[in-house]
């Protein structure tokens, strides 16, 4: 049995037979072409070219029809590189210049351009390869006449096993036979990992080479969740993880249908709101339907990167206005855009040192203001509809840079109110706490905002100095960390001494055991993700009275070692849902 630790993609757990899909590497001769004969090679380039927009449209249109439109975007890359004059030309420069054939051309070409992308240090970009190696293997695949068949012809179930899927593969794959999957490369914001969690299969990535240690056949457990992967696990692991398996299913089925139109709300009478976190619009149908009370963190982030360029006024009015209509009167907070660190569109200056404490968020929009008043401009369009829309801002390290940001929100309304465009005057505008910085002033910020959100992904890593995605460092990664419980307090705190509102919208609510402790730490307001995970955290909230759970945040606040503080958060909530452990 080997067990191998990867990033967590798509949430669930899967048991089945290893499908190997090997590497799709063309090998491309460099064939040289008499020179009467360069005509008609840029005639089959220019063909090949021609199909493969016709295949990704048709691609597209498929994923659209599955998923909705904002999820199909994320292919929009494709046709954008595909369209691209400049690089069409550099294609044709080649087969003029060296009467080399239309494939080698596109070799020589494209990969170029994957040795420089991967030579930029930066998360993001480096997941951006993948676009190219699949616009690559699509042309060489028209041009030479060959295309991979095996995923079409499984007869079985299977978890796919592979060194990387490409986008365009991963929104083909066919979720009633592919129950799972592994990659030995990727990341949470590659395109093929948007795809993979709108199919709601399980999944992890960056395995190293895992390919290389499973075999055909092999039985493979699939720990989305935890971000394990089991190969040839023994008898009692199987047995473990099937019955967990068939629990899990049978008591989030039983939880839905009991809990879908209950209020969160303790024994003692404390409401607890519990929303979702979204990229797209298209998802607020299945938080609903899961129990949602509305969304606590619409990302607007792939409204930029899955067009590969800044969106225009309208384009944001769409997607807000969409937004809305699914949400009926619940409340949306809408965080304006986080780019840099690890997520750039095309035409960004994205080369830095250390993009993580680079010019990312705030500080982003500050240095692009065209696209921040874009943005805050479309957002109050939407307010006008329904006054049930805040607007958050991500990683304010200072009173200034809040004040900065909401001067640029009365510049948007002077102009709105030039055009003769209605908006709610009192649109709430707050405050993301994801920096030390922040909660060391979170008394001076609750001052002039209107509202908090606790974004503990990046409070934890920077305050532990902490990646979460490095091998090597991730298990010191712990939000039960002393100094985090006490950030976490201090923020509470500053916010319930000026009557402002707050929640927790990272990774940290998402997770059961943590969910009692931030109760008793006083917060009533959780954005979490995936929507599976409501039905558990309402059943919680609605078995522990507010005192009891206030007891327990006594409790840990005052242990120092963060593994005894999960393990005894792991046994309380277990007695309250054994099911979910």
């Amino acid at each position: 049995m080997v067990v191998k630790k990867g990033i967590a993609l798509a949430p669930g757990v899967v048991i089945k037979k290893a499908f190997i899909l090997e590497g799709t590497g063309y090998w491309v001769k460099r064939n040289f072409i008499p020179e009467k004969q360069v005509p008609d090679e840029i005639k089959r380039l220019n063909k090949a070219i021609a199909s493969a927009g016709e295949q990704m449209q048709e691609l597209r249109d498929q994923v659209s029809s599955r998923f909705g439109h904002e999820i199909a975007t994320v292919l929009e890359a494709h046709s954008t590189i595909l369209q691209d004059e400049h690089l069409k030309r550099e294609f044709i420069s080649k087969i003029e210049s060296f009467w080399v054939t239309a494939e080698f051309a596109v070799t020589m070409v494209l990969k170029d351009y994957i040795k420089k992308f991967h030579s930029i240090e930066n998360q993001y970009i480096q997941e951006r390869v993948g676009d190219i190696i699949d616009i690559e293997n699509r042309l060489l695949s028209n041009l030479m006449g060959e295309k991979r068949e095996e995923l079409k012809n499984l007869s079985e179930e299977v978890v796919l096993i592979t060194h990387d899927l490409r986008p365009s593969e991963t929104a083909s794959l066919d979720s009633k036979k592919i129950k799972g999957f592994a990659t030995e490369v990727g990341g949470r914001t590659s395109h093929a990992a948007i795809l993979a969690r709108a199919l709601g299969i399980p999944g992890v990535v960056g395995l190293g080479s895992i390919t290389t240690e499973i075999y055909p056949g092999d039985t493979v457990i699939i720990d989305g969740n935890k971000g394990v992967v089991i190969i040839r696990p023994d008898e009692n692991t199987i047995n473990e993880y099937e019955e967990k398996e068939k629990t899990i299913h049978v008591f989030e089925a039983k939880l839905t249908q009991e809990l879908q139109d209950q209020p969160a709300e303790t024994p003692d009478g404390r409401e607890i709101a519990v929303m979702g976190n979204i990229d797209f619009p298209k998802e607020i149908k299945t938080f609903l339907r899961y129990g949602a009370s509305g969304v606590g963190l619409y990302r607007t982030e792939y409204l930029f990167l899955d067009t590969g360029k800044s969106p225009s006024e309208d384009h944001h009015l769409q997607a807000y206005l969409e937004s809305l209509e699914h949400l009926n009167a619940r409340p949306i907070v809408v965080r304006t855009v986080d780019l840099g660190a690890d997520k750039f569109f095309n035409g960004t200056d994205y080369k830095e040192a250390n993009p993580f404490l680079g010019c990312r968020s705030i500080r982003y929009c500050f240095e692009h203001p065209n696209i921040f008043n874009t943005q805050l401009k479309a957002i109050l369009r939407a307010s006008a509809l329904k006054k049930n829309i805040k607007i958050l801002f991500p990683l304010i390290s200072s009173l200034q840079e809040f004040r900065r940001a909401k001067e640029m929100v009365r510049e948007a309304m002077d102009e709105l109110d030039r055009r003769g465009q209605p908006f709610d005057e009192n649109i709430p505008l707050g405050v993301m706490i994801e920096v030390p910085s922040s909660v060391m002033i979170a008394d001076v910020l609750a001052k002039e905002a209107d509202f908090f959100s606790i974004g503990t992904n990046d409070l934890v890593q920077y305050s532990l100095a902490i990646d979460r995605d490095n091998e090597t460092v991730a298990k010191m990664y712990c939000p039960a960390h002393p100094a985090i419980l006490r950030l976490l307090r201090m923020t509470i705190e500053a916010a319930e001494d000026n009557n402002i509102s707050v929640s927790l919208c990272g990774e940290m609510g998402s997770e059961l055991e943590y969910l009692v402790l931030l109760m008793g730490l006083g917060l009533t307001e959780f954005s979490v993700a995936p929507p599976t995970i409501i039905p558990a955290l309402k059943k919680i909230i609605r078995t522990i009275t507010y005192e009891r759970a206030r007891e327990v945040a006594e409790e840990v606040s005052g242990f120092t070692d963060p593994e005894k503080s999960v393990r005894y958060l792991r046994e309380i909530t277990k007695e309250i849902l054994p099911e979910a452990f």
